[in-house]
């Protein structure tokens, strides 16, 4: 048993499965658990916040806050946010993720070669 343990593939695979366990359950139990009630529609109506605060918290985050110190810097990431103002101009007229997405990443790469 030792020696089997000691094997690296083994190791890797044990950490594997563990992890997409891990990964699976707390996909699964709200399926699980919310599969047979009824949802309340005032419940509904705000989850479609949800994603656009959390997006829009880890957008702000990214381009207003400092990684190491957690302070805030207004203007420390100009292409961010003149990319970023692309992007909502971007999204607001086309309503497609895929090209406000790439259009960012875009204006990010181009702005970062002329900063």
């Amino acid at each position: 048993m030792e020696q089997l343990l000691n094997n690296k593939v083994f190791y890797h695979s044990i950490v594997i499965i563990l992890a997409a366990i891990a990964a699976f359950i707390p996909r699964y139990l709200p399926v699980l658990f919310f599969s047979t009630r009824k949802i309340p529609e005032w419940f509904n109506e705000w989850m479609k916040y949800v994603p656009v605060s959390l997006f829009t918290t880890l957008v702000v985050r990214g381009i207003f806050v400092n990684g190491t110190t957690y302070k805030f810097i207004p203007f420390g990431h100009p292409e961010m946010i003149i990319a970023a103002l692309l992007v909502i101009v971007v999204a607001y007229f086309t309503r497609s993720m895929s090209i406000s997405v790439i259009s960012g990443l875009v204006a990010v790469w181009l702005l970062s070669l002329a900063f």
